[in-house]
């Protein structure tokens, strides 16, 4: 039953979540006794603060409200963000992660930790060893951000904004980052 009732509400949650300017990361609903607890995960590409999770909340909360005849009992609310601990596995989850240090695990090889640049649709420029390279995302096993607790190098900072604005020609940013 939970399943089938996820299944009618998501396009209801998703709609109200759209609508307020985020996006839907992830959606569930499960059994909670007598009431079903309706968990909706939001994000943005500028982050959610607490603010908006109140006002998307209060959002959803009216679309189900409206829908009631597809609830058909009570239910719980709960909107969140996602934590640091998800992990990447859409296009928009590495442009998210501009200029953060992602530990990859590759589908075949060792794992490694380097700093996002440009995350375009099949794969994401990043900084690791020093060398600018591609990681599509067809071949990463695994990718999650790594809790930094300083500032990053500014020259690193600055390598990948130059090679996204394109200031970089192919081939030059090993010389680039080795001339810093």
């Amino acid at each position: 039953m939970p399943g089938e009732l996820a299944s009618r509400l998501q396009p209801i949650v998703a709609e109200a979540v759209t609508a307020a300017g985020f996006d839907l990361d992830s959606f569930e609903v499960q059994q909670a006794g007598r009431r079903q607890l309706v968990k909706v995960v939001v994000d943005s590409d500028d982050g959610v603060g607490l603010d908006e999770i109140a006002e998307i909340s209060r959002t959803v909360s009216a679309a189900l409200d409206e829908n009631e005849h597809v609830l058909a009992s009570a239910y719980t609310l709960e909107v969140t963000s996602p934590g640091l601990d998800r992990p990447l596995t859409q296009p928009r989850h590495w442009r998210r992660a501009r200029f953060r240090l992602v530990k990859v695990t590759p589908a075949d090889g060792a794992p490694f930790v380097c700093r996002v640049g440009h995350a375009g649709e099949d794969a994401a420029r990043v900084l690791a060893g020093g060398k600018l390279r591609d990681v599509r995302y067809a071949d990463v096993a695994k990718a999650v951000v790594e809790i930094e607790f300083k500032q990053p190098p500014a020259e690193d900072l600055k390598l990948l904004e130059d090679d996204a604005s394109g200031m970089i020609a192919a081939g030059q940013a090993e010389t680039e980052k080795g001339s810093k």
